[in-house]
């Protein structure tokens, strides 16, 4: 049981933390010539080999701290106002809290997503040191299986020790397709998630070019029950998902490499994870000139996009700028080779 003391803190953290938040949207309704959310990837290695996913290896070194902070540095100056830490497996990086406490230097929202399998007591203080504000972990079924080990069985002392420990924002992610074996584990770890007070959302796995792939009667049986879980549930980015639920397409304006950016191990930006190449080029020399192009260039996979970050972070220009650009054709680069591990 945490101290009185420990959540007076934590409160007085998200209060913080949502005063921050709100200047976010307010900027982002204010202004669009600035970065709503970029996503660095650190460390592309990662200690699991889940089936379903395409953005990891097992061979990958770390990034050197000094380029990832050059990075960070870069993103500030393009105004960001959140950046989110992913992989692989971003706690095999050595210097991942020197990383976190360079984006919590800039003034910028500092997120994670993890697999929850490295966290400790200790390594959860050190997150609150660093300054981290949102943490999200994905468990994808209750018991392992050979398409995920992101279980609730294993992950459940994490997610008590980050009850205890944690001062950031805590979401549980659960999947349904993909080949997951028992749809209705979402809503059991979605509950769980809930029990513990923490946030919890559910994703729809795409295919490997991040494009929707219609849901079984079952799942979405499970789907629509994980929607009535509550207020803090997070199935609920309203006829967006649930089209991509149905495998239908949807007309909305993808603001990619302008408003939300992906930034891989290389350094290149990339409208997405599942659009890596396009427009593939080096961040240092990204400018706001580059920014004001691609927010007006229309995106030729975002009919069928599951990729919700992107389309939460474009929804705040919904109603302004129709994109009037062609997306240029490029070359589209392979920079993650999978070479699935033995875990």
């Amino acid at each position: 049981m945490s101290s009185l003391g420990f959540r007076f803190r934590r409160s007085v953290k998200a209060i913080g933390r949502r005063v921050r938040e709100l200047r976010m949207i307010a900027k982002g309704l204010w202004s669009t010539d600035h970065i709503v959310q970029a996503h660095i990837i650190p460390m592309r290695r990662c200690n699991l080999s889940c089936t379903y996913c395409n953005e990891y290896d097992d061979t990958s070194k770390p990034v050197d701290v000094t380029v990832v902070m050059d990075r960070v540095d870069h993103l500030a100056k393009l105004g960001t106002t959140l950046i989110m830490i992913s992989g692989g497996e971003p706690l095999l990086h050595p210097e991942l809290d020197l990383i976190i406490n360079r984006i919590h230097h800039h003034g910028i929202l500092a997120g994670m997503i993890t697999n929850g399998y490295l966290l400790t007591a200790a390594r959860i203080q050190r997150l609150n040191d660093a300054g981290l504000d949102h943490l999200q972990i994905s468990i994808d079924n209750v018991m392992p299986d050979e398409v995920s080990k992101k279980s609730l069985k294993v992950l459940d002392k994490k997610l008590q020790l980050l009850q205890e420990n944690a001062l950031f924002h805590v979401n549980i992610n659960s999947v349904l397709g993909g080949g997951v074996k028992f749809p209705s584990d979402a809503v059991k770890i979605g509950k769980r998630a809930l029990e513990l007070g923490f946030s919890t959302t559910v994703g729809i796995i795409h295919d490997g070019q991040g494009q929707a792939k219609a849901l079984g009667e079952t799942e979405m049986s499970v789907y629509r029950e994980f929607k009535l879980l509550g207020k803090r549930s997070f199935a609920r980015f309203g006829k967006f998902q649930d089209r991509i639920a149905q495998g239908q397409s949807s007309e909305w304006r993808c603001r990619a490499g302008a408003r939300y950016m992906y930034i891989c191990e290389d350094g290149l930006v990339h409208y997405c994870s599942q659009q890596r190449g396009f427009p593939g080029v080096p961040l240092l020399g990204y400018s706001k000139d580059d920014m004001r192009r691609e927010f007006l260039t229309e995106k030729g996979c975002s009919p069928n996009c599951t990729v919700s970050c992107v389309h939460m972070t474009s929804l705040i220009d919904f109603w302004r700028a129709p994109q009037t650009l062609a997306q240029k054709a490029t070359t589209k680069p392979e920079l993650v080779k999978i070479q699935t591990g033995t875990n």
